[in-house]
């Protein structure tokens, strides 16, 4: 296999709303930031990967405005994954190990804020059975969150834990949405939105891109100093509908990090793509990872959750980490999908120091 890193990441900030700019005028500081971070220009890039929804824009095909922002004149080498950018990376990466590119970039976006994004949300649901009863995503995560309660694996005290970590670590982040929390014990004193959840244990709902290059072998040693190296990555599906599911555990998680090697040898920063608080408690025992590893020091989904960029946000910060020097390997997250239905975990390492 050849050698593939991430070399450059950029994002957006997450705002609750950006109806004053179009998704191309939210993309494209994006692009000219991870672009210029390497001395690339789009017409330099071999391939071209994006990611993002159809049912978000509320119009088919909306990806093609998008491509506005790359510049897809003289044509391109280009291809769309109707998922967050994470799976569009993928897609990027299978692209560079065949050898068909030396160059990839990779973006994706979301504007979440002209629709009712918990009843858009049903529609990724069995058509047949269970998406007519326009089940919103809060109810079903909320169903899942007390499935763990009852098998006494978390509680709702250690929910709050996870959110006022992850919103005070954004502390740091100018690109989060929201920063700072109450204390755990406080938190609790707000209402229910859904029993067991409260406003807290959900994702922000929230605008944003983001975007990173790839780039393979003595190309990505010339392009960044520290590349950070794709060790492995996999994706896995759980089955579609929910009553056949154990919603305590996530099977797909464990066997794609399996199939990524990130058991091979432990990790010491990982960032997992948890829009609930309760899918972090699940995350954490599937990938063993222990009080050594830092997690989510970007502040992950509760801080910033932006629709179809959040995955590969957490690759990108991962990949960040790796290219500052402040870990070594790192497992990165990305989710699609109910209750954590869609899994992809990647193993990054940075350059032996």
């Amino acid at each position: 296999m050849r050698d593939v890193a991430i070399v450059a990441f950029g994002q957006s900030g997450t705002r609750r709303t950006s109806a004053e700019v179009s998704e191309v005028e939210m993309l494209m500081p994006v692009l000219h930031q991870v672009l210029g971070a390497v001395g690339l220009r789009a017409g330099e890039i071999d391939f071209t990967c994006s990611g993002s929804s159809d049912y978000l824009a509320g119009r088919a095909f909306s990806f093609t405005m998008a491509l506005d922002g790359v510049g897809a004149w003289p044509p391109i080498a280009e291809s769309h994954v109707e998922m967050d950018g994470a799976w569009a990376l993928y897609e990027a990466w299978v692209k560079l190990l065949t050898g068909e590119a030396d160059t990839a970039l990779v973006y994706s976006y979301g504007k979440s804020s002209p629709g009712d994004l918990p009843e858009v949300l049903t529609r990724q649901l069995d058509p047949y059975y269970v998406a007519p009863l326009w089940p919103d995503s809060v109810s079903l995560a909320a169903l899942q969150a007390q499935a763990l309660i009852d098998a006494g694996d978390t509680d709702e005290r250690a929910l709050a834990e996870v959110a006022a970590r992850g919103r005070n670590a954004a502390a740091d982040n100018p690109h989060a949405q929201v920063t700072r929390s109450a204390p755990p014990g406080a938190l609790l004193d707000a209402p229910y939105l859904v029993r067991p959840l409260r406003r807290h244990d959900c994702p922000p709902i929230g605008d944003g891109a983001a975007a990173v290059v790839l780039a393979a072998g003595d190309t990505a040693r010339r392009l960044c100093a520290r590349p950070a190296w794709i060790r492995g990555m996999d994706h896995r599906i759980e089955p579609h509908g929910l009553g056949v599911r154990d919603l305590t555990r996530s099977p797909s998680t464990r066997l794609a990090a399996t199939r990524a090697g990130a058991f091979e040898a432990p990790v010491d920063l990982a960032e997992l793509h948890a829009p609930f608080t309760s899918q972090e408690i699940i995350l954490r025992r599937e990938l063993e990872l222990d009080d050594g590893v830092r997690l989510n020091p970007s502040g992950g989904a509760p801080a910033a959750n932006p629709m179809m960029a959040a995955g590969l946000i957490r690759l990108g910060e991962a990949a960040a980490a790796l290219h500052r020097g402040d870990a070594d390997r790192a497992l990165a997250h990305a989710t699609s999908g109910p209750c954590l239905q869609q899994n992809l975990v990647a193993v990054l390492e940075g350059e032996a120091r």
